[in-house]
């Protein structure tokens, strides 16, 4: 009886972690959920590349998660669920300072880990007749899930033009599902800001002539002086397989923390992500583009002390909360 009590008592002691809330593995690894994006956009398929790399050459491990973008992964990492994302540069802001998608609601409990590439505003379709942003009027057009950080683009993209969301038939729509909207017809056009080549895009040009709707310089420039997040792009002729490069506007994609995360994971993070950046190349497009300079650009969001030990390493100083 002793020794059935014994058992009984050592089962009880196992059990207690899991009643308790138990999955003790990803209490004790370190796992952190990094909010990416949809999973035919550049968030998730470079996101998940970059998590592998963190994951086997750090004692951090890293998982990429699909969301719904920007604004879903700050929610998210406020809410405790992510403890990393993938955001635009303006929706960064915005959160930050409470304002638009965060109006009355600042969201402040996270850091830059790095800026990483720029994210192009890509206007798509498969009418020849849609040459400029002007002549969207009366079309219906895909803008993003309503409040995203897409949607807002397309307003500023609009505004640039005298347009307005009352100007077009609008339609809320995420790049997946803007892609076979276009395919079978329900739409004319989508916006679309993602890193080029979009999984969504390149899958809808490989079996339609597709278009990219280009910004002549005086609309880039009106656009810049009312919202200087943007900056000039261009995206040339042999992404898509288009008839000739297209001018555009770009805003930056970059990797914050939640507070939560250590110092030790910042800096495992940064620092596996630049270390590695050519054999990153090799296995997405992005990694081409990674740049210490770009990196440690952001100057209106503090960066986080893991994140910027790397980079003092580097001999690159950045704001630190």
């Amino acid at each position: 009886m002793k020794r059935l009590a014994v058992l009984a008592l050592a089962i009880l002691v196992l059990l207690v972690p899991v009643f308790a809330g138990g999955d003790t593995d990803s209490a004790t690894s370190g796992s952190l959920q990094f909010g990416t994006g949809g999973d035919q956009g550049t968030y998730y398929g470079f996101g998940s590349v970059l998590a592998q790399k963190i994951s086997t050459e750090t004692d951090t491990d890293v998982t990429a998660v699909v969301s719904n973008g920007s604004q879903d992964n700050i929610e998210m990492m406020d809410m405790g669920e992510y403890q990393l994302g993938f955001v635009q540069t303006d929706v960064m802001s915005y959160a930050y300072e409470g304002q638009k998608l965060f109006e009355g609601m600042p969201v402040d409990d996270f850091s830059v880990i790095a800026a990483l590439y720029l994210e192009q505003v890509q206007v798509v379709t498969l009418d020849p007749s849609i040459k400029t942003i002007a002549d969207l009027e009366g079309k219906t057009v895909s803008i993003g899930s309503a409040g995203s950080g897409v949607y807002y683009n397309a307003l500023d993209v609009l505004a640039s033009y005298g347009l307005s969301e009352s100007d077009i038939h609008p339609t809320y729509q995420s790049f997946g599902d803007s892609v076979d909207s276009l395919q079978d017809g329900k739409i004319d056009a989508a916006f679309i800001v993602s890193g080029a080549p979009t999984v969504a895009v390149s899958t809808l040009a490989s079996t339609n002539k597709v278009y990219l709707v280009g910004f002549d310089q005086e609309h880039i420039d009106a656009l810049i002086d009312a919202s200087p997040y943007y900056a000039p792009y261009t995206i040339t002729k042999d992404v898509y397989g288009t008839d000739e490069d297209c001018q555009t506007v770009a805003v930056g994609a970059v990797i914050i923390a939640n507070d939560s995360v250590s110092e030790d994971a910042a800096y495992d993070i940064v620092s596996a992500i630049f270390e590695n950046k050519d054999v990153l190349a090799q296995s997405h497009d992005k990694g081409n583009e990674l740049d210490l300079e770009y990196a440690t650009s952001i100057t209106n969001i503090p960066y986080h002390p893991g994140a910027a030990k790397y980079f003092q390493e580097k001999g690159f100083t950045v704001p630190v909360k």
